[in-house]
């Protein structure tokens, strides 16, 4: 009973997406299709390439060093990302609702304080959540119930009682979430009552990276909502949506700003009306 009590996990065991192997042969085709178009300057390097190599191995294993620091990486950049559209709901209020005074506020050296406290923000709230795992004893089991390292896996595995610090994990990611949904949500139902009814080509231009921009929110703050903003039991759709939130929706991200923008969109236009000639 001693041995098994002083036993401590230094690897943890990857159960993956599905246990079909024709279904993850089919994801990793998909996702190494749609990694390869989007590489440059994609953060999902850290994630998606051990993802890939899992999908087409038997044993999925990775070392409890390597788990920590995907966990530091994916809520570092996640949650930098999350602040960075709440700057940019800030910079598009200001500049529509505002535009008198867009100069003054949104000056140069405002601009380099709100990217350096973003980040900062980012940093923190990942700090925090490895803190939180660093403290948790692991004795055994070690099969995590997904097919990459996440908070609410890992901590179904510590061999103590966790309520605690699922509350303060729920507190620092679900909380953040939340408020910056909301946040984002009414800053641009403001926007969006300031623009309606306009027809100058400036307003047009602002509903239109208005709505981009909503479009990417409920795409982004939807399955992280579900992830993180209740305690982490085990649900039938938490694979799938961990999938999409992880790996679907930043692939989509720049292709949905792209489709939008409105010189894309031109162009666009003008190809196929070629072609039809």
């Amino acid at each position: 009973m001693e041995s098994e009590n002083s036993t401590v996990v230094t690897e943890f065991i990857l159960v993956g997406l599905t246990q079909s192997q024709n279904i993850q042969l089919l994801v990793f085709v998909l996702v190494f299709i749609f990694y390869l178009i989007i590489l440059p300057g994609n953060f999902l390097i850290i994630l998606t390439i051990r993802m890939l190599l899992d999908f087409l191995s038997e044993k999925k294993v990775i070392s409890y060093r390597g788990c920590i620091t995907r966990l530091f990486f994916l809520h570092f950049l996640g949650g930098g990302e999350m602040l960075l559209l709440v700057v940019m709901a800030l910079d598009h209020y200001i500049a529509i609702c505002r535009p008198l005074h867009y100069s003054t506020v949104m000056n140069p050296r405002a601009c380099y304080a709100l990217l350096v406290a973003l980040w900062l923000g980012g940093f923190v709230h990942s700090i925090i959540q490895v803190a939180l795992i660093l403290h948790l004893p692991f004795c055994g089991p070690n099969r995590l119930d997904n097919f990459f390292c996440d908070v609410p896996q890992v901590i179904k595995l510590a061999c103590t009682d966790t309520f605690v610090v699922e509350l303060l994990m729920v507190f620092n990611s679900g909380l953040m979430t939340l408020l910056c949904f909301l946040g984002l949500l009414a800053s641009y139902a403001v926007i969006l009552c300031r623009v309606r009814g306009s027809s100058s080509e400036g307003n047009t231009k602002a509903m239109s990276t208005c709505t981009t921009h909503i479009i990417v929110i409920f795409l982004m703050f939807g399955p992280a909502i579900f992830i993180y903003t209740h305690p982490f039991r085990a649900f039938p759709a938490d694979k799938v949506v961990s999938l999409f939130h992880t790996v679907i929706f930043p692939l989509l991200n720049p292709v949905i700003y792209t489709l939008r923008n409105q010189e894309v969109k031109i162009s666009l236009k003008r190809k196929i009306l070629n072609q039809q000639v």
